[in-house]
C-alpha cells in the first residue's frame, strides 16, 4: 500500500545507498531558506556541502503544493534578448558521504509557505524510514554584537551530548515560528532525537553574505554529528570578509566609536559570563562555554547588548512581519 506522505514527494529510483540499520543510523541536517537566516547562513551551509561532498537525490518534494510563487517569486535572468535562467525553488533530501565516507543526509530549499502540518509529517515519515539517528536544524539571527569578536552559536534540543560545547538559553523567549520550528517540537513528542543550531551574526551584516556564521554552524554540525566536513575554502572566506570589514570600519569614525561600544560590552559580559561559570579552565578564547547554569545569565548578556547599542545611536535590526503583528496583537 502506498504511503500516504508519499503524495508530497517522489522518491528516487533506484534509491541511493543510504545506512538505514536502527544502530546506525545517519544524522539529518535541516536547512531550509526564508526564515532565520542572518548573513545567508543557512542558504550557505547547504550551498557548501552541496558544492564540497558527492551527493545523491533520496526524495524530492512537490513545490508546487508548498511554495507561493507569489509572494516568493523565483528569480529570472535575461541575458541580452533571451531568457536564460530561472532560479529553481526545489526543496530535496540528498545523501553526502562526508571526508571519511560516513553517510549523512540534507534537506535543503525554501521553507514552505503552506502545508506545515503535512509537509511535516512527511519529514517525519521519511526520517524513520531511514533510520534518522539525530535530526539538526540550522538558524542565524542578527544581533547587536560585533563583528570583530567571536560569533557566538546557541544550541537547543532534547539531546545533551548535542548541546555540549555551545551557549545554552536558560530563559523563556517567543519567537516567530517556522517549518524547521515546527519539527524540530514534532519530533521532540515523538521521542525523535533532535536540536537546533542558531549563529548569532552583527546585525549590520545581516543581509550580506557572512561566512563565519556559515563556518560556525558546519562545525556544529561536525561536533553533533561526528561528521569531517571540508571547511578549509570557507575559513578563507572568513579571512577575507574579515579585511574587507575591517578597511570599511578604518574609514568611519562614527562605525568606530559604536564598534567600540559593542566590543567593550561584549567583553565585559562575556568576563562575567565565564568567571561565573563552574568550568574555571576555558580561556579567553574559547567561545563555546557550556552548562544550563549559564543560560540565564546569557540571556542577560544578549538583552544588555541590545540595550546598550540602542543607548549608542546604533538601530537594531528591522522586526520581521510577524514580530510586529504579534506586537500589536
Amino acid at each position: 500500500m502506498m504511503d500516504r506522505h508519499t503524495r508530497m514527494y517522489d522518491l528516487e529510483y533506484p534509491s541511493p545507498e543510504v545506512v538505514t540499520t536502527p544502530d546506525n543510523g545517519p544524522t539529518l541536517i535541516v536547512a531550509l531558506q526564508g526564515y532565520a537566516d542572518a548573513g545567508h547562513a543557512v542558504e550557505s551551509s547547504a550551498h557548501h556541502l552541496l558544492h564540497a561532498l558527492e551527493h545523491r537525490p533520496v526524495a524530492s518534494f512537490h513545490s508546487d503544493e508548498l511554495i507561493d510563487y507569489r509572494s516568493r517569486r523565483p528569480a529570472a535572468t535575461i541575458a541580452e534578448n533571451q531568457l536564460a535562467d530561472m532560479e529553481d525553488a526545489r526543496l530535496e533530501l540528498r545523501v553526502f558521504r562526508d571526508n571519511s565516507g560516513t553517510p549523512f543526509l540534507l534537506l535543503a530549499g525554501p521553507e514552505p509557505d503552506m502545508r506545515w502540518n503535512a509537509f511535516t509529517e512527511a519529514v517525519i515519515g521519511l526520517i524513520d524510514r531511514f533510520h534518522v539517528d539525530k535530526t539538526v536544524c540550522l538558524y542565524a539571527a542578527p544581533m547587536a554584537v560585533p563583528h570583530t569578536r567571536p560569533l557566538v552559536v546557541t544550541a537547543h534540543g532534547n539531546t545533551p551530548s548535542m548541546l555540549q560545547q555551545h551557549f545554552t538559553m536558560g530563559a523563556t523567549i517567543r519567537v516567530p515560528g517556522s517549518a524547521a520550528l515546527l519539527l524540530e517540537h514534532r519530533l521532540q513528542q515523538t521521542g525523535h532525537k533532535v536540536g537546533g543550531f542558531t549563529a548569532h551574526v552583527p546585525h549590520y551584516v545581516a543581509s550580506s553574505e557572512f561566512p563565519e556564521a556559515t563556518l560556525k554552524l558546519l562545525r556544529a554540525v561536525e561536533r553533533a554529528a561526528g561528521l569531517d566536513l571540508p571547511l578549509d575554502s570557507l575559513e578563507l572566506d572568513v579571512e577575507r570578509t574579515a579585511v574587507q570589514l575591517n578597511e570599511q570600519t578604518e574609514e568611519s569614525q562614527e562605525i568606530q566609536r559604536v564598534l567600540k561600544i559593542l566590543e567593550s560590552q561584549y567583553d565585559q559580559d562575556l568576563e562575567r559570563y565565564v568567571a561565573r561559570s563552574e568550568q574555571s579552565e576555558i580561556s579567553r578564547d574559547s567561545n563555546m562555554p557550556t552548562g544550563d547554569e549559564l543560560g540565564a545569565e546569557f540571556e542577560r548578556f544578549l538583552q544588555s547588548l541590545d540595550s546598550r547599542a540602542l543607548d549608542s545611536g546604533m538601530e537594531p535590526p528591522a522586526s520581521t512581519d510577524d514580530e510586529a503583528q504579534e506586537d500589536k496583537n
